[in-house]
Order: C-alpha cells, then sequence, then structure tokens
C-alpha cells in the first residue's frame, strides 16, 4: 500500500458510506495507478473514470467500491466477471474470492490484463477473450457474477450461470442505466434491487434474441 491508495480509499470510498473491512483492505492492496496507460498515471488516484484504449475506461475507485460491496464475495466464492479491461476490478475481486473467471471481448485488453495478473501474482485469476453474453459456462456456476459494461436487457444465459443463493451486479439499460442486484434464492426466483442511476459503456457481442419472458427476465 502506498500514501495516495490509503489517501484514496479513505477519501473517496470510506468516506462515502463503504465499511467492509475486507473489501477496503483489498481497495488499499491494489495501485490503481498500475491498471492505468502511462499517461493517465497523474489522475490514477482521482475518482473518475479513465481512458484505458479501445474506447474502453476504467472506473471510477468509489464504483468498483460499491459494486464489490453489494456483490460481497466471500473467500470460497468463484466469481464471473464481465468486462476485464484493465484488469483493475478484476485484481479486486481476486483479492477476495478463490477464483475469479473474466471475460473481454476485445482481445488486445485481455491480453494485456492477462499478462499484467499473470506480472502481479495473482495465480488465482484466469482471463480470456470471449463473448460476455454467453458467459463461461464449463466453469459454471457461480456465486457471484459482476459485469463492468451495461446490456440493454437481462443476459438469461448469466442468469442459468448463476448458482442458487448467487448475486449478479450490473448496469442495466441503454440511455437510461441503474446499477442493479440481482438475487436468486434456492428455488431459482429472481429478486433485483435498483441501487443508483449509472453510465457504463454498453455490453457488445450480440444478444441473442429474447425468448418469451419468464420469472427469470427483468428488464428496466
Amino acid at each position: 500500500m502506498n500514501n495516495a491508495t490509503d489517501l484514496m480509499v479513505r477519501s473517496q470510498i470510506e468516506a462515502r458510506g463503504v465499511r467492509d473491512p475486507r473489501i477496503l483492505e483489498a481497495l488499499r492492496r491494489v495501485d490503481r495507478a498500475l491498471f492505468v496507460p502511462p499517461e493517465e498515471r497523474s489522475l490514477a488516484y482521482e475518482d473518475f473514470p479513465l481512458p484505458i484504449g479501445y474506447g474502453q475506461t476504467i472506473s471510477q475507485p468509489y464504483m468498483v467500491a460499491i459494486m464489490t460491496e453489494l456483490l460481497a464475495p466471500a473467500r470460497e466464492s468463484r466469481i464471473l466477471e464481465i468486462g476485464t479491461g484493465c484488469g483493475y476490478q478484476t485484481a479486486i475481486l481476486g483479492e477476495l474470492a478463490r477464483e475469479v473467471y473474466s471475460l473481454e471481448i476485445l482481445a488486445p485488453l485481455a491480453e494485456r490484463a492477462r499478462e499484467r495478473l499473470a506480472r502481479l501474482g495473482y495465480a488465482n485469476i484466469f482471463c480470456r477473450q470471449g463473448n460476455g453474453w454467453k458467459g463461461w459456462p464449463e466453469e459454471a456456476p457461480f456465486e457471484g457474477i459482476l459485469l463492468a459494461a451495461a446490456p440493454e436487457r437481462l443476459p438469461q444465459k448469466l442468469v442459468d450461470q448463476l448458482a442458487p443463493g448467487g448475486r449478479l451486479v450490473l448496469p442495466l439499460g441503454g440511455l437510461r442505466q441503474n446499477l442493479v442486484v440481482i438475487h436468486k434464492d434456492f428455488k431459482g426466483n429472481l429478486e433485483h434491487r435498483e441501487i443508483f442511476g449509472v453510465r457504463f459503456v454498453p455490453m457488445t457481442g450480440g444478444e441473442e434474441p429474447p425468448e418469451t419472458p419468464g420469472k427469470n427476465e427483468y428488464a428496466p
């Protein structure tokens, strides 16, 4: 931990109500400056998104913190992340969960993140290039799923890969987006909770045509 990271956590995250000590400690262990391009490093500890290339961004520190707190990963959790980006959120999850499986649709970003996370010693993180709409079915089910890009409707294949009792945290919507938490109970029913309005890059990759809405579908 460096002084800039500690100040970022205290002033931007603790001060705004994130209280889980495991998450705060994970944020202190991961230096955000290691995940941004060199030309952006003077702004690495500021509380706003930064460009990482290919039209993508690293999320603001507070958004990473609150989404992680809403996901509430346990030490034995297996987590699926959609939208690796630069790997910062991935690293935070890797500090908290047993295993993290992360998909990034843009091959150059996927490869850079994979190399960066391996170099930083995250043996429990597995990254690959892939379409987030399809998830990672061969490793399912997951106790938690987190999306760093916004689909216009809830991807059914990700719901199917969520373990009973698990949580799915995502920005959901088109022009109007909300941060949403989906909880799957042990009978397979879904409960959703809207947190607040957000603005994320849209989820790409090509959604399959929706089926007739059923109990597991939710759209804003």
